[in-house]
């Protein structure tokens, strides 16, 4: 098959983000595949349309303005505009690397699969926050390489924000759901089951500047917790204990201080041994002991975060058997 890309971008009050995705698009190392970039501005009071017009003359570009539904009917509102017949999704928040695209044909080329997700990483310009949180989410220590690793080649589940979906598998699944987070691994599973395989191409990856604060950062992940016993719900087959662990460890932090008060210390120097491991790996991955020590933070806030929302929402969804959409209506766009 010819491949012909067409980027899928969805945007909300985010010009400058757009500007410097746009602006990386620009330094991408030339392919022999043809490839479009859609945007679709979901319903946005804070306008990148004349961004966008500033570099029509040497990128091929369709833009798009519709009302707000939220990312992943806007990534479907993409996909039915565009021309290509593979799909590349990213969030506004990315910059593209000049080999990008080569790696994702060359990928493509050797392995074809009708949806592939590639790792992020932080750019050197990064804020502090910005590396902090990027170790939080991406090291094997916190995530155990659920956001991508090599041997995760059939099992994968991408993420929207650096993902790849042929349009055959777009018009199979009808593209992602309501539910937002978790709209990514539902559409995976739902891609499985219709007998896709997904991979993971590790070279293919974005730099994902994540404008966030601490506060935002928890905010998500505990969405992200409260999304999965939804998706276990949905899709039984794919629970695992490991989604767990978050639960566990906030748990084990809790138990062992109140352990260090009948002085039995050896669960408090576990946890103490984990962080220092924690800390040493980040600072070897990013040189700088500010964005070493902000990693703990980070793993912190992770942890907590997930894992109460997990907790939270196996309780209501798992034992109380309530309906996702009305226990946690803001986890889920209306339709339109």
């Amino acid at each position: 098959m010819q491949l012909s890309f067409s980027f899928i971008i969805p945007v909300y009050n985010r010009p400058n983000e757009i500007e410097e995705l746009l602006q990386s698009f620009a330094k991408l190392e030339s392919i022999t595949t043809e490839y479009e970039i859609v945007i679709i501005e979901d319903g946005s009071t804070d306008s990148s349309e004349r961004i966008v017009s500033n570099y029509n003359s040497h990128l091929n570009i369709s833009y798009y303005f519709k009302e707000n539904s939220g990312p992943g009917d806007s990534r479907n509102y993409g996909m039915q505009k565009a021309k290509g017949n593979y799909f590349i999704v990213l969030d506004s928040d990315c910059i593209l690397p000049k080999e990008y695209l080569k790696e994702v044909e060359k990928n493509l080329n050797t392995n074809y699969v009708d949806c592939f997700g590639g790792p992020d990483a932080a750019h050197a310009t990064f804020s502090n926050l910005q590396k902090a949180i990027n170790f939080s989410m991406t090291s094997f220590i916190t995530t155990g390489g659920i956001r991508g690793n090599k041997n995760s080649v059939d099992k994968f589940q991408p993420r929207s924000f650096n993902m790849g979906l042929s349009k055959k598998a777009f018009e199979a699944t009808k593209g992602f759901g309501r539910i937002h987070p978790g709209e990514d691994p539902d559409l995976s599973i739902r891609l499985w089951d219709l007998g896709f395989k997904t991979a993971f191409f590790e070279t293919a990856y974005v730099y994902h500047k994540r404008r966030i604060s601490w506060s935002k950062f928890y905010t998500q992940v505990n969405k992200f917790g409260m999304v999965r016993p939804i998706l276990n719900k949905w899709h039984p087959s794919t629970k695992k204990v490991t989604y767990w662990f978050p639960t566990v460890f906030v748990l084990g932090i809790i138990l062992s201080i109140i352990l260090t008060s009948f002085n039995v210390m050896l669960p408090i120097y576990l946890i103490l041994g984990y962080y220092m491991l924690a800390f040493s790996l980040a600072l070897f991955q990013t040189k700088s002991i500010k964005v070493a020590f902000q990693s703990l933070i980070a793993i912190t806030i992770q942890f907590f975060g997930y894992g109460i929302g997990f907790f939270k929402s196996t309780f209501y969804i798992g034992f109380l058997n309530r309906n996702p959409e009305k226990q946690f209506p803001h986890l889920f766009f209306k339709s339109k």
